[in-house]
């Protein structure tokens, strides 16, 4: 753990990361996403959901099968699915103030939108603790876990992968960071897809709690 108080990039994935997937914040998004679905192919909700998940597990988003197999104009889908009203979410105070006292750098990494990292800022009361975001669009709509974005996410904020850290919920997509040099830390969770692989050596660290582990590295700095 000591290894991490020097760490100058602090990358954060941002649902189901920087608030608990328990708030399902991200069903909000998921609900939209199958009712774009049904109204665009004409289909009801349940076979809406079918396709959402299959583009998902075959594609890493739903939206990269919706572009390969269905030709859906991108900003359409991602304007649409992250409108949503989070404003039932409650301000997390320990997260902004352990947020403050990290003085390096600090990004969002994303598959989903600038606009809906800072709906999603804004409600948690972090907005404006970040030096970026980097969304899908950033990634040319190549999603995690692909190697593209990690790499474009490196050039964009011209960061030094050996001295970083990237915080993630889905396990796998924590493989290619560690391939590139960074520090791995795994969000605990028990969703099946999340936890997938969450056994492998690429694995740096397994945390339960953002903000309870961000207050122990800021700890750490301060002995």
């Amino acid at each position: 753990m000591k290894e991490l108080i020097n760490i100058k990039y602090w990358i954060f994935d941002l649902d189901n990361t920087l608030y608990s997937g328990q708030t399902q914040v991200f069903s909000e998004v998921d609900k939209k996403m199958s009712a774009f679905i049904s109204k665009k192919m004409n289909v009801d909700l349940v076979k809406a959901k079918e396709i959402q998940k299959k583009y998902f597990y075959e594609y890493g988003t739903t939206l990269s099968g919706l572009m390969k197999q269905d030709g859906i104009d991108p900003h359409d889908f991602l304007e649409f699915v992250h409108d949503i009203d989070i404003s039932w979410l409650p301000k997390d105070i320990k997260l902004r103030e352990e947020l403050i006292k990290i003085k390096e750098k600090k990004i969002i990494f994303t598959n989903g939108s600038h606009s809906h990292v800072e709906n999603v800022t804004k409600q948690l009361g972090i907005n404006g603790l970040f030096d970026g975001a980097f969304d899908i669009v950033d990634a040319d709509f190549t999603p995690k876990p692909h190697l593209e974005p990690y790499e474009r996410l490196i050039k964009k904020f011209n960061i030094n992968p050996n001295q970083s850290i990237l915080i993630e919920d889905i396990a796998h997509n924590l493989e290619q960071a560690k391939n590139l040099g960074m520090k791995t830390c795994w969000l605990e969770n028990e969703e099946t897809f999340a936890k997938k692989d969450s056994d492998k050596s690429y694995i740096d660290y397994k945390i339960k709690d953002l903000p309870s582990f961000l207050q122990e590295i800021n700890i750490l700095k301060n002995n």
